[in-house]
Parts: C-alpha cells; structure tokens; sequence
C-alpha cells in the first residue's frame, strides 16, 4: 500500500499518522480511522477543548484557567 506520503506498508502492517490517525494495510488498500475520542457535551461558555497531538487526546479545561478541568458529559469518536 502506498499512503499520502509516498511511504509504502505492507499489507497487513498498521501504523498511526502524525495526524493521530489509525491506518492499517489489506489487500483491499488502506483503511483509517481517527485515534482520539472528541468531547462535545460539556460547558462551552466556560470551558474549552484542547487538542494535545502528542498524546492524541482532548483536553477539557476552563478558560481562565486550563489548570482546571471541567467535566465532559459526552464523547464521540
């Protein structure tokens, strides 16, 4: 398989994108899927997410002050 970047896998080799994406290699070609689970239910006035793409993950945190977290009521990925 050869992905976006020109890089060739094997087929059935899987490997994660700087994009934190999930991709794997079958005869049928590449398949990915994001690696993160986003939050969209909690206090947006308040609060806001951030994205760390080093550890893939969403962060909640208040505005004022990102030290503290604030509470997600609900996640999609």
């Amino acid at each position: 398989c050869l992905d976006e970047e020109g890089k060739v896998h094997e087929f059935g080799s899987s490997w994660r994108t700087e994009d934190c994406n999930d991709c794997s290699c079958s005869g049928t070609g590449i398949g990915c899927c994001n690696s993160y689970i986003t939050p969209v239910d909690y206090d947006e006035e308040k609060c806001e997410s951030i994205f760390n793409k080093e550890t893939c993950s969403y962060k909640v945190v208040e505005k004022d002050d990102h030290s503290k977290e604030c509470p997600v009521h609900s996640w999609v990925g």
